[in-house]
């Protein structure tokens, strides 16, 4: 079994990265401190929505599976979310809808359950 999220760890690796997310010109910050908010938010997210049939991608940091039903077990999973790690922390943080993300083409859903994880977003909101 995955190891529980600290919601105080998520917080403090979100705040790390805040300026990042609300602020187009602010920089990015270092590649650590993104992997840590990027990590702790999606597996916050699998552990308030558990399950295998829905995947979540935020490439190069981290793919959980999350939402009750089928669980996907080989090959291309038939449910996947897939998005940039800055795109994932402003849904994750509810800067921005997976309607909004979906609609400006920064977010890539598949599958007719891909959606559903709007339900358990933001994981935490700024």
């Amino acid at each position: 079994m995955a190891k529980t999220i600290d919601p105080a760890e998520m917080r403090a690796a979100v705040l790390a990265v805040r300026d990042w997310l609300t602020d187009d010109e602010a920089p990015e910050p270092p590649r650590r401190t993104v992997a840590a908010a990027v990590r702790s938010t999606a597996r916050t997210l699998a552990q308030d929505a558990p399950g295998g049939s829905v995947e979540v991608r935020v490439p190069p940091f981290v793919a959980v599976q999350c939402v009750d039903g089928p669980r996907h077990t080989r090959g291309t999973p038939p449910n996947v979310v897939e998005c940039a790690p800055r795109v994932w922390l402003r849904l994750a943080t509810g800067l921005v809808t997976v309607d909004e993300a979906t609609e400006a083409a920064d977010l890539m859903a598949s599958g007719s359950r891909a959606g559903e994880i709007a339900r358990y977003l933001p994981v935490l909101r700024l």
